[in-house]
């Protein structure tokens, strides 16, 4: 199975991000997203990473406009008439992704695969709503996805071997190590990550120390490159919490159960970096 062309769904930090290593690695690009205006801030978010690129010398300004030529925006989900691979990087929401992914099953070619960006949610559920699960998978990459080299790829209940080992061979080429990870609640890396950041955060809500102390010990105790409250901020504490609650539903475990001082926080609008105040508050 040959991949030549890759429609990517949903033109935000995820979605660009993923757009920009597909057409680094000399693949055409549709970017889709439902407005000019998030298209092009989006694009601008490509065009500022490789700018940086070239002022530290590791590209040219011939390759960043070549990279740039190859990414084709797209404000129709009828542009996926023609791609090999459709990633969706759209919000963390199934009824979002199962109607995409019901539209994507009606107009994309028979041999297209449709890929999730999932951090989170099943597959076997979304691969549910077309006539193809046997070509649906997760492809969750992290962010920010120029700079992480990890790629959870997700088998749902039916995708086949033939459809894993291309997505796993195009990881590869996007310059990623893939892992192969089976369709349960978190995968991996959410299954881990997301209750020590709950931890942290109820070690705050129980006076245990600071948000500060509680990141210094993590960095500076256990290494991490940054404190898991400080990281909840860049993620956004509107998908931790969200995450949060799909372990807890889909595993019924207590111990997933989100602390009642992230609940509080996103009730106030408190996302992190991307609105301005989360633990920490930011210009």
């Amino acid at each position: 199975m040959s991949i030549e062309k890759i429609m990517v769904i949903g033109a935000g930090q995820m979605g660009s991000g993923i757009a920009q290593v597909c057409a680094t690695a000399g693949y055409t690009v549709v970017l889709n997203d439902q407005k000019q205006e998030f298209f092009d801030r989006g694009l601008a978010n490509i065009t500022k990473n490789l700018s940086r690129d070239v002022e530290k010398g590791r590209k040219t300004e011939d390759e960043k406009a070549t990279i740039l030529a190859r990414i084709q925006p797209s404000l129709t989900i009828e542009d996926a008439s023609d791609v090999d691979i459709v990633i969706e990087a759209a919000v963390e929401n199934m009824e979002i992704k199962q109607s995409i992914f019901k539209q994507l099953d009606t107009i994309a070619p028979a041999h297209a695969i449709l890929a999730t960006n999932t951090s989170s949610l099943p597959i076997t559920e979304l691969a549910a709503v077309t006539n193809r699960p046997e070509k649906v998978i997760g492809m969750h990459f992290m962010n920010p996805v120029p700079v992480m080299k990890l790629v959870e790829v997700i088998r749902g209940l039916a995708t086949a071997d033939e459809v894993y080992e291309t997505v796993r061979d195009l990881s590869e080429k996007l310059g990623k190590t893939s892992v192969e990870v089976n369709d349960f609640p978190g995968f991996v890396a959410n299954r881990i990550l997301l209750p020590m950041i709950n931890e942290a955060i109820y070690a705050v809500y129980e006076g245990v120390a600071s948000v500060e102390d509680v990141d210094t010990v993590m960095k500076l105790g256990m290494n991490h490159p940054m404190g898991p409250l400080t990281l909840a901020d860049f993620i956004g504490l509107d998908t931790c919490l969200s995450i949060m609650e799909i372990l807890h539903e889909g595993l019924g475990d207590s111990k997933y159960r989100p602390c009642p001082l992230l609940r509080k926080y996103v009730a106030a609008g408190w996302y992190g970096k991307k609105s301005g105040r989360g633990f920490y508050v930011y210009e």
